[in-house]
């Protein structure tokens, strides 16, 4: 049975705000560096806790935490918001708390608002075991039935991982007050990881209840106040199952330019902060502020149109241009040399480095395939759509430059609406190459590389398509250890080479910072952070 249109153009608007706003965050706010090629620096960043935080001593009660986040959750249902530390999620996991979370020191998924989470041999069936005593802000319980609804209700409202969970969860089962057990129809390793999440993020039967949502979970915050483009503000949840949270509220804002969140931190008008600007994180690393470094693959890259009628369809005309395009020539000109530049999908900085060399750039190369796909017709035109913001600018005209350098003749279609954006990208499929990002993690690399590169999912714009990829990342959903990983990551970066389904251009380093009064800030998943335990020090 075929899906309904609207169903994949809502889930597919979802994945692609976030891919849009994982790209656009990873642009400085200056514009460049004036044409002068800078060479970006390797190895100046230790990913993970940075900075040096003074001795918290005793936690101190009241006060509140001012967050200046990076883009507002559209909405405070986590059906309705990717929830990611770039869109929103962290205002979302203060309101929800977390059924797991990610220890990023650890490198691995623990129970948070769960007991504990266990699998059979095959990690097909997960055994969810639940906090005794745990109540929503209103009061009812979080048990299992609470959590099953809340499961459902995400799938039926078409929450962003529906797409990964609905073609795998066979069953979700309350077999008792405290336990929740999911069946599912392949091996999957990682599955904690969706508990991490939005999925993870319980909401209690009453939300949804009625015509219209109401924010209500188990988190350390409750909504108070929701100004649109303004503020929001969460006060504390004196029932929470920690314990009262410290804080009496958290007020986030969402200043436009990460140099102006970075300036904020430095003059005290905000607590905490994340940034993912190349420039401004370098700064803020630089100065030695506390925080949460994360790395993630694929921040930076040009998607491939390799639909009938485009370019991009034949894959000499997407390994020309991927063997044109130099990761470090776009980073100093956008980036001013600060950003992570390269081909691989991850990183020399990534646990999952692969030994598999990129496709590397080779100029006659390019040339040669370029002229091979002329000769059967093609007429060499390509257009490449950006935002109208002066980094996209310099973005566009750089990557005009290098494709046109290999004989390509290149369009600009600069578009000011992210709304449009999406629409062109993800709905209306109507562009050839656009630049965006998938953001992929190091705790569940299966999650991101699913969405783009699986020929089902709906986070796949460029409606790539290879069988021995969808197998590769059935190897990987399953993998259960690290070498395991290494080694389908490692087939999927040959496979990668081969296929060209978007052109990688580099990483990115995202940083939640916060001032030296800041304390019991606890990161998770997707480069969010948990706040019931915070505090604000004299």
């Amino acid at each position: 049975m075929k899906r309904a249109p609207r169903v994949r153009a809502r889930l597919a608007a979802v994945l692609a705000a976030a891919a849009l706003l994982s790209s656009a965050c990873a642009s400085p706010d200056g514009g460049g560096d004036g044409g002068k090629r800078q060479k970006a620096e390797r190895g100046r960043y230790t990913f993970g806790s940075v900075g040096e935080q003074p001795d918290a001593g005793e936690p101190v009660r009241g006060g509140t935490l001012r967050f200046a986040d990076y883009a507002e959750a559209r909405s405070l249902s986590p059906a309705a918001t990717y929830a990611t530390g770039a869109s929103g999620g962290s205002a979302l996991a203060a309101v929800y708390d977390v059924l797991m979370r990610y220890d990023t020191a650890a490198r691995s998924y623990e129970p948070w608002l769960a007991e504990s989470l266990t699998s059979n041999d095959d990690a097909t069936v997960w055994t969810l075991e639940l906090r005794d005593g745990v109540e929503f802000s209103d009061g009812t319980p979080l048990d299992a039935k609470a959590v099953v609804a809340s499961l459902a209700w995400y799938q039926e409202s078409k929450g962003a991982d529906t797409a990964l969970l609905a073609p795998d969860l066979a069953k979700t089962e309350a077999v008792d007050d405290s336990t929740v057990v999911f069946t599912l129809r392949t091996s999957w390793a990682t599955f904690p990881a969706m508990l991490a999440q939005a999925p993870g993020m319980i909401v209690a039967p009453a939300a949804y209840a009625g015509d219209t949502f109401r924010p209500i979970g188990a988190g350390p915050f409750t909504l108070q106040k929701h100004a649109p483009q303004e503020e929001m503000i969460l006060k504390a949840n004196k029932k929470y199952w920690k314990g009262e949270p410290h804080l009496d509220a958290v007020r986030f804002v969402w200043p436009q330019a990460d140099r102006a969140k970075l300036d904020a931190l430095n003059d005290g008008t905000a607590d905490v902060t994340y940034m993912r600007s190349p420039d401004v994180v370098d700064d803020a690393v630089k100065e030695g502020h506390p925080g949460e470094l994360t790395l993630t693959g694929l921040g930076n890259m040009v998607t491939v149109n390799t639909r009938e009628g485009r370019p991009g369809e034949d894959v000499r005309i997407r390994k020309a241009m991927a063997l044109a395009l130099d990761p470090e020539l776009d980073t100093a000109r956008a980036y001013g040399g600060k950003g992570l530049p390269g081909q691989e999908i991850f990183p020399p900085e990534s646990r999952w480095h692969s030994g598999v060399e990129p496709l590397g750039i080779d100029l006659d190369k390019a040339k040669e395939l370029l002229a091979e796909a002329r000769k059967d017709g093609y007429d060499g035109t390509v257009t490449y759509m950006d935002g109208t913001d002066p980094v996209s600018r310099s973005k566009a005209v750089v990557v005009k430059a290098m494709l046109e350098r290999v004989g390509f003749t290149v369009e600009l279609d600069l578009v000011s609406s992210i709304a449009d954006r999406v629409s062109k990208t993800y709905v209306d499929h109507d562009f050839d190459i656009s630049r965006g990002a998938a953001s992929v993690s190091e705790g569940d690399p299966y999650h991101r590389l699913q969405n783009i590169l699986n020929s089902e999912s709906y986070g796949n714009p460029g409606g790539y398509a290879d069988p021995e990829m969808d197998q590769l990342l059935v190897r990987l959903q399953g993998a259960k250890d690290e070498a395991g990983t290494q080694k389908v990551l490692d087939d999927i970066q040959t496979l990668f080479n081969e296929d060209v389904p978007v052109i990688n251009l580099g990483a990115s380093a995202g940083f939640t910072a916060w001032g030296e009064h800041v304390h019991g800030i606890v990161p998770t998943d997707e480069y969010m952070v948990l706040l019931g335990e915070a505090w604000i020090g004299t």
